[in-house]
């Protein structure tokens, strides 16, 4: 073989090769609550093979718990997690340059047996299970609703802080006359005969929202996202499809049963109605107008301890896109 044909060869090779680079799936690492809403969405998402269609490489990391993930995002261990916006505005008062991207209004509502109990003013002289501590942030809007109207919940009811799991077993038991619980927990209550008494998106409203309000989303780093824009962009298009199908395909929501063991069909009917409900609607603008309102509400009966040392939302908090 001559030296032309070697040439020639070598060039024609240049031309049907695909370069390496370029062919390489972009990789993003996920921390995620193994039980959360997230993970069913990438699980969906792999079985329906979005992630191929967007050419990301997914590494999963399951976590037991929404605090083990912050350590993670804070260690520099994973691009990306779901949590609140107001720990992400906590956190850039610190100096921390994370940042939001909505994911879920999904919130939860008080609940109880107690055919007395309707509205706020009916929780006087009653025992009140709140999941989470003084400072979560159902408790603090419920609490400031409750002023409102002139109620002192903190000294006119019995509180009784502690897990999710531990005050839906005390309210189950018959222990506590209402809970306030996290929206998964609310469904379960439901179908033991619990009622709604107040949803806490009426609440919002109440206090300035003028819809839903967002209370989780996508966390990242500032740096992450202005270095991998295109990354972080197919990923939100990839999990809005996943979730779109989650709502609209029984193929996707089988995959999603899986994760809610030892549920009765009308329970995860009821799952899959609160999380299609929760679903952002409203652009970002809207979204962080109507955090705004409830910050501020949030900064004043929570203090220092709740939001740090500012009153007003840092407008950064939210993701707008790249620049």
């Amino acid at each position: 073989m001559n030296r032309a044909t070697i040439a020639l060869l070598a060039w024609l090779a240049t031309l049907f090769a695909v370069p390496s680079v370029a062919s390489a799936a972009q990789h993003l690492r996920l921390a995620l609550q193994k039980t959360g809403t997230g993970n069913w969405e990438i699980q969906v998402a792999q079985a329906f093979g979005l992630d191929k269609e967007a050419d990301l490489e997914l590494q999963i990391n399951e976590l037991a718990s929404p605090e083990a993930s912050k350590i993670a995002l804070l260690g520099g261990n994973t691009d990306l997690i779901i949590s609140d916006w107001l720990w992400v505005a906590r956190e850039r008062t610190n100096g921390v340059k994370v940042t939001f991207y909505p994911y879920s209004s999904g919130i939860g509502a008080l609940m109880s047996k107690n055919p007395s109990i309707n509205e706020i003013v009916d929780l006087k002289g009653k025992k009140v299970g709140v999941a989470g501590g003084p400072l979560d942030k159902s408790w603090l809007l419920l609490k400031a609703a409750a002023l409102k109207k002139g109620i002192d919940l903190e000294k006119e009811a019995t509180i009784i802080y502690a897990a999710p799991p531990l005050i839906a077993e005390k309210a189950l038991q018959g222990e506590i006359d209402a809970v306030l619980e996290y929206w998964n927990f609310t469904i379960d209550l439901e179908a033991q005969g619990f009622r709604r008494v107040i949803d806490l998106t009426s609440i919002e409203k109440e206090l300035g929202a003028k819809d839903k309000v967002i209370i989780t989303g996508y966390v990242f780093n500032e740096e992450f996202a202005a270095k991998n824009p295109t990354t972080l962009q197919k990923f939100l298009i990839m999990t809005k499809k996943a979730r779109e199908l989650i709502e609209t395909d029984d193929r996707a929501w089988n995959i999603v049963a899986k994760y809610l063991q030892n549920k009765t069909p009308t329970t995860l009917d009821l799952y899959r109605k609160s999380y299609s409900e929760s679903s952002p609607k409203k652009s970002i603008a809207e979204e962080q107008a109507d955090v705004a309102k409830i910050y501020s509400v949030l900064a004043e009966i929570g203090g220092e301890k709740l939001v740090g040392p500012t009153k007003t939302l840092d407008m950064n908090v939210f993701y707008k896109g790249p620049h």
